[in-house]
């Protein structure tokens, strides 16, 4: 998450907002946003985007902020955008969400790596291949773990978990209509 802090500083003051404001209205401390704007610190997927909503702006649309490029059909490896931290590596297709309804990413779950015990939830429809690895993938009241060329797709409304329940990592191809982040 390269540029994280010089994004926040640019969202924050394009909505008129002081560190402390800002601090205020998503409930973290200034002195966190003041870490994240100078990149002393790098702030966690769920934290980017809770402090994110207070603007409110996706993820995907915060990553594509000053990196507006031409339409493209083709991208090498190296032209994909890291939007995860820790444990969990999403390289998103493309720039942002501006551009398209359809957000493809390629995942990465270390051993033991997962979306947390809070299920997430959003207004999307979601679907996604393992090619190596297991996952483990919760919907609703359903659990299966996953293999290579297992696949699931559901209604993301449908609170939901990943998690890596190996003992290597877990790479997957997923599609989320419309970008969740």
């Amino acid at each position: 998450m390269q540029d994280v802090g010089i994004r926040l500083k640019k969202v924050r003051e394009l909505h008129d907002l002081s560190q402390r404001q800002l601090a205020k209205r998503c409930g973290v401390s200034n002195a966190m946003i003041c870490l994240i704007e100078k990149g002393k610190s790098r702030p966690s997927l769920g934290l980017l985007k809770n402090i994110l909503e207070a603007f409110p702006i996706s993820i995907s649309d915060f990553f594509s902020l000053e990196l507006a490029q031409p339409a493209r059909a083709f991208y090498r490896s190296t032209d994909l955008t890291e939007i995860g931290s820790g444990l969990i590596s999403y390289r998103q297709v493309g720039v942002g969400a501006a551009e398209t309804k359809l957000q493809m990413l390629m995942e990465r779950y270390a051993p033991g790596a997962d979306t947390g015990r809070t299920l997430i939830r959003h207004d999307a429809e979601e679907g996604g291949i393992v090619i190596s690895g297991h996952l483990e993938v919760s919907v609703g009241e359903e659990t299966q773990v996953l293999g290579p060329g297992d696949a699931y797709l559901f209604n993301s409304r449908i609170p939901h978990r990943f998690r890596n329940v190996g003992k290597e990592p877990c790479v997957l191809v997923s599609a989320c209509t419309p970008p969740s982040f």
